[in-house]
This record gives C-alpha cells, sequence and structure tokens, in this order.
C-alpha cells in the first residue's frame, strides 16, 4: 500500500521541514516496523550491534536493535497520521502530544559510530567521564564522554531525548580533553558535515514546502 503515503514532505503545513523523530514501538517489532515505514516511503534509521548469546550447546552472534524498542524516523511532523497508525508502533516521543525531534548532530553520530564497524554496545545513560574530541581514527570529530573498563577506553554517546547511550570503543591515542578552541576543528569533522548536509536538506525541504 505505499502508493497511498507519498513521500515524507510532498505534504504537510507550509514552511515545516522534515526532521528526525525517535519512535517507541512494541518490544521485538523494530525491524518490522522499519520495514513497514520504507514500504510507506519514509526514511528510517535503525542502529543496531552484533552480541554473541550463549546457547544450549553453542554461542551464536545475533544483531541486535542499538535501543531496544527504538528506532528513528524522518518526516514532517504535520503528517504522522500514516507513521501511528503503522503496525508496531506506540508513539512518537515527545512531550505529551507534541514530538520532539531529535537533534541532527546526535543521528550522525550514532549513523558514524554504527558505519565504522567498531564494537558498540547500548550503554546506561550517564554522565560517566570525562569529555573528548576523537582526533584521529575513524570517528575523528566525534565527542563524547571517555570511560576506562577492564584496561579498555570506550566513548559514550547519548540521544539526549531517548536518555538512551551506547558505547563504542576506541583506541586511547584517538582522543584529547575538549577544548572550546576546537570548535573550527569539529566543524571540519566529518561527522560535523553529515549533519550540515542533513540541516541543508531541511533548508530545501522547508523552501520547497512554501
Amino acid at each position: 500500500m505505499a502508493e497511498l503515503y507519498p513521500q515524507a514532505g510532498a505534504t504537510g503545513e507550509p514552511g515545516v521541514a522534515e526532521a528526525w523523530f525517535a519512535l517507541h514501538v512494541r518490544s521485538r517489532h523494530e525491524k518490522l516496523v522499519d520495514r513497514f515505514l520504507r514500504e510507506k516511503g519514509f526514511e528510517c534509521f535503525l542502529p543496531s550491534y552484533r552480541s554473541r548469546r550463549r546457547w544450549c550447546d553453542r554461542v551464536k552472534e545475533v544483531e541486535l536493535p542499538l535501543f531496544a524498542t527504538y528506532l528513528f524516523c524522518r518526516f514532517n511532523p504535520s503528517r504522522m497520521l500514516p507513521i501511528l497508525t503503522t503496525q508496531g508502533v506506540i508513539r512518537v516521543v515527545g512531550a505529551g502530544n507534541k514530538p520532539l525531534p531529535v537533534a541532527d548532530a546526535e543521528i550522525a553520530a550514532i549513523r558514524a559510530i554504527v558505519e565504522s564497524r567498531l564494537n558498540v554496545e547500548p550503554w546506561p545513560y550517564a554522565r560517566v567521564g570525562q569529555r573528548v574530541l576523537l582526533r584521529y581514527g575513524p570517528l575523528r570529530g566525534l565527542e563524547g564522554e571517555l570511560l576506562a573498563l577492564k584496561g579498555e577506553r570506550r566513548l559514550i554517546v547519548s540521544v539526549t531525548l531517548l536518555q538512551r547511550c551506547c558505547a563504542v570503543e576506541i583506541d586511547e591515542a584517538w582522543a584529547v580533553p575538549v577544548d572550546r578552541s576546537d570548535a573550527a576543528r569539529i566543524a571540519e569533522s566529518p561527522v560535523a558535515r553529515l549533519g550540515e548536509r542533513t540541516r541543508s536538506q531541511d533548508r530545501r525541504s522547508a523552501a520547497l514546502a512554501r
């Protein structure tokens, strides 16, 4: 029934741009909801990680959602009906009945981590260590909290709206304490450029809507 739902942004209030929103979905329905929404023409992002699970006679590696019962979808907030009527969707995360967008920078950071192929896992939401900037490695330009655990170093990156975090293993040599004078360097990072491309798409969508 994808033809019943035009591409996100094709309809909606004039001047209202698309943005990323977090969707709360039924347990173990993340992949199903992701597929249904894509069939309706929406852009979705379901970050995942690999986990080793022990069965009775063997250890098996499985792919799991990085943020259980949540996924991200990009759409115009003035046309949520196709989202809310999708099987498995419970609600759009927000304040009361008002959906709140997820910051482009947070989406870009999570996407960069997932695509880096480094070891990543869910992590409790908390400020756990020193704020650092990665100057080197595949995640150059990313900021987060540095955590030392069992001789390993992990970068903790959060999604503020969900109050969820993920942790990715890094080489300690990649990280330096954050200095606000590094703003120009951060702006030139691959992660920052990805966020800027997303914001540019938002501006173009708003212009077309007018």
